[in-house]
């Protein structure tokens, strides 16, 4: 019989621990949650838009967060905020390994909510292992219906809130409890309700051992400084290795003296492990650096007099007794990318335009001769306001003498707050004045009742007819 292909998955049931590094998970979860759940309903005071302060109006076609507006043509921000993510997740792991996956990635977070709500019903560690070995019956339905009720419970309200982000929160809630709302409400708090009940209540440790890319590619960013969730073999296990406690070998000098390691074979590093690994063995691909084992550790040391830190964020040059560098050249080159791509950004953003003038020229055909002999180009304008006031503009050329511009109706353009405007505009040349084949110019947009807001242009071009020129 051959051998299997996949690996039977063994059920991991992590023990709950107390310690300096399960508050700090603590701390992050609840100010993760509250920012999530409550944040679509804070509201957001602007002279126009809406008042929530984190919304993206797909309809709209912006985003809105806080007092920044985020056009569609702004999407290159997109770009640079994950280029930043990014190189902030390379500079943070070559100095201390993957605390982004045990302490901020949304699968452990919520993870770590399913398995509370998985203590509170079922117990800790010893009766959860009983109760799952235990046949089926109406104590054991009773306990496992609780469970899944109360995951599916959070997985709704953790897909609905998110579908709370892309619309009015309080009118889209009254929408969707009425039945009013759009199908993709529905199917977006659906869709990320089931995927939130099977990767953080079925799925877990598979999805950070097997599905995360970050597990398989994570060493190419350690070196022997980075920072890592690590057992200290040399004092754990000395020259005759770990024992437990027994006669002649309770107190930690005569451990010293019989050379016998500090480590007491007490497995609860083990038991804590969300992933199942024995951090004994070394540093292993599956860890994902919670650090709830050197909890663990620190309390059964303590409890026997022995010092802390058998398991503790250390370096490998750290544990042979060398010198680390934290800051050596490829964090350093990480941190100077990082400041210099936020840098960018940030001013991006601050010297971003109060309006937009896009122009588009219409190119079938690209010049025509009308009957009086004058030359004409057509051009597709939009104006985008990107402020919250109304503004009146006029629009000139610039560059090309004796040129008309024609805008229609549109002598001065006036544009309500955050809105768009298209123009379909003309300009015609006589054909004595034509110089070249085609001539650089520029539209330029005034606003005409703020003196302080600086002139918008865009540079085109005005094609003539070759038989025009002379």
């Amino acid at each position: 019989m051959s051998d299997p292909i996949y690996q039977p998955r063994v059920p991991i049931f992590p023990r709950s621990v107390k310690g300096r590094f399960r508050n700090i998970k603590f701390t992050i979860l609840v100010l993760a949650y509250g920012t999530y759940f409550l944040l679509p309903w804070l509201r957001w005071d602007r002279p126009s838009g809406p008042d929530q302060a984190v919304l993206f109006d797909l309809v709209g076609r912006r985003f809105y967060l806080f007092d920044l507006v985020v056009y569609a043509q702004d999407i290159f921000w997109l770009a640079g905020v994950l280029v930043i993510f990014t190189l902030l997740l390379f500079f943070v792991t070559g100095l201390a390994g993957r605390v982004w996956c045990g302490y901020f990635c949304f699968q452990t977070l919520w993870t770590d909510v399913f398995m509370l709500v998985e203590r509170w019903v079922q117990g800790d560690r010893n009766a959860r292992i009983k109760l799952a070995k235990s046949p089926w019956t109406a104590g054991k339905l009773a306990r496992m219906g609780s469970t899944w009720g109360l995951w599916l419970l959070v997985s709704l309200l953790t897909g609905l809130s998110f579908t709370l982000y892309w619309g009015n929160a309080p009118q889209l809630l009254v929408d969707m409890l009425h039945g009013e709302a759009p199908f993709a409400a529905y199917a977006t708090t659906a869709f990320l309700a089931a995927t939130t009940f099977v990767m953080a209540g079925l799925a877990r440790e598979q999805v950070c051992t097997y599905m995360c890319p970050y597990a398989r590619f994570q060493s190419v960013m350690f070196d022997r400084d980075t920072s890592i969730v690590a057992y200290d073999e040399v004092r754990g296990e000395r020259e005759q290795g770990r024992r437990k406690p027994a006669k002649g070998l309770m107190n930690y000098q005569e451990r010293i003296n019989s050379g016998v390691g500090d480590c007491i074979d007490c497995g609860y590093c083990v038991q804590v492990c969300p992933v199942g690994i024995d951090i004994r063995n070394g540093l292993q691909y599956q860890c994902i650096s919670c650090a709830l084992c050197i909890d663990a550790c620190n309390t059964i040391m303590a409890s026997i007099n022995y010092p802390v830190g058998l398991i503790r964020y250390s370096s490998e040059n750290e544990l042979e007794g060398k010198q680390t560098h934290r800051l050596n050249l490829k964090n350093l080159g990480y941190a100077l990318v990082l400041i210099v791509t936020t840098g960018l950004l940030v001013w991006s953003i601050l010297t971003r335009s109060a309006f937009e003038l896009n122009v588009r020229q219409i190119r079938q055909p690209l010049s025509v001769t009308l009957s009086d002999g004058r030359i004409q180009n057509r051009y597709e304008i939009k104006i985008n306001n990107k402020t919250d006031r109304q503004y009146r503009f006029r629009l000139t050329l610039e560059g090309l003498e004796h040129a008309e511009l024609d805008t229609g109706n549109f002598r001065d353009i006036v544009l309500l707050p955050e809105h768009t405007i298209q123009i379909n505009a003309k300009i015609r040349m006589q054909p004595e004045y034509a110089t070249a084949r085609r001539e650089a110019f520029r539209f330029v947009l005034q606003a005409l009742d703020s003196g302080h807001v600086e002139p918008v242009s865009h540079e085109s071009m005005f094609y003539v007819p070759t038989v025009s020129l002379k």
